[in-house]
């Protein structure tokens, strides 16, 4: 993205970003409560329109695209919010298999018609994430946790190239959390999809993604691997939300090895 920017009237929400994503890269952007972070990924999903700038991926112009075309992007760039964003009435095979709305024609999609491949393919996603057994149980009787892996199955069965997951365990107790931050890492690794991710939790970010972009007051004010990421800066970037921040014991969290990454295109 280049000179991206975002105005709610008077107020910037994002302001002049100017970020590249490597392919099957794990980036974690982070910053304090209001800092920009939601906008940004609405905006590259196109949930959100920017004020100005451009953001491109693989040679298209993310901001121009309009009707089918970016019906297509959506499709090609998950989403995982928050709240999770699950019909609660619904069984949990079903909520995953609206992940391929658009590749199933929508008229027996309505009548519960869906074909045999997608069932196949949502189950598949489920028993990878050991959450198999949940196929037949309504999405409003799951714990948080159970809800957001079943969220981030629906959005790997899309077959997305770029993840983009908002705060995916704002709501989740530490142990839940860590769960879904090592589901969404298994989706990098396995199948070399980008993820960029926002999080609160300095903990996670730090223990889960390659690269770090902080943000504050709507401006990248660090870009560089977790390491890089001193604590004198972690504090300055947090501000008085440094001790929330760090919010997960750090024995809680597993180091986890990183596998070997597909190629793919390149979000500017």
């Amino acid at each position: 993205m280049t000179g991206v920017s975002c105005r709610f009237g008077e107020k910037t929400a994002v302001a002049d970003v100017n970020l590249t994503v490597e392919p099957g890269s794990f980036v974690g952007v982070i910053g304090r409560s209001g800092a920009g972070k939601s906008t940004l990924l609405r905006m590259i999903n196109r949930l959100q329109a920017t004020t100005s700038g451009r953001i491109s991926f693989d040679g298209r112009d993310v901001t121009a695209l309009k009707g089918k075309a970016l019906r297509g992007w959506r499709s090609e760039c998950a989403m995982v919010f928050q709240q999770f964003n699950l019909v609660g009435r619904l069984d949990v095979l079903t909520n995953v298999m609206m992940g391929r709305l658009n590749r199933a024609g929508t008229m027996a999609t309505l009548l519960g018609l869906w074909p045999e491949r997608d069932r196949a393919v949502a189950f598949s996603v489920l028993e990878q994430f050991e959450i198999g057994n949940l196929a037949a149980r309504r999405a409003e009787n799951l714990s948080g946790g159970q809800q957001q892996r079943v969220a981030i199955a629906r959005a790997l069965v899309q077959e997305p190239r770029i993840i983009l997951a908002d705060e995916p365990t704002a709501s989740l107790d530490p142990r839940n959390a860590v769960v879904v931050m090592e589901t969404l890492q298994r989706i990098n690794q396995q199948y070399g999809i980008s993820i960029i991710c926002n999080l609160h939790s300095l903990d996670l970010a730090r223990t889960y993604c390659h690269r770090l972009v902080g943000m504050a007051a709507g401006r990248v004010v660090f870009d560089g691997t977790p390491q890089q990421l001193t604590h004198a800066a972690a504090s300055e970037l947090y501000g008085i939300e440094a001790n929330e921040a760090v919010s997960v014991p750090r024995h809680e969290l597993a180091s986890k090895s990183m596998g070997t990454l597909l190629p793919q295109a390149q979000v500017a």
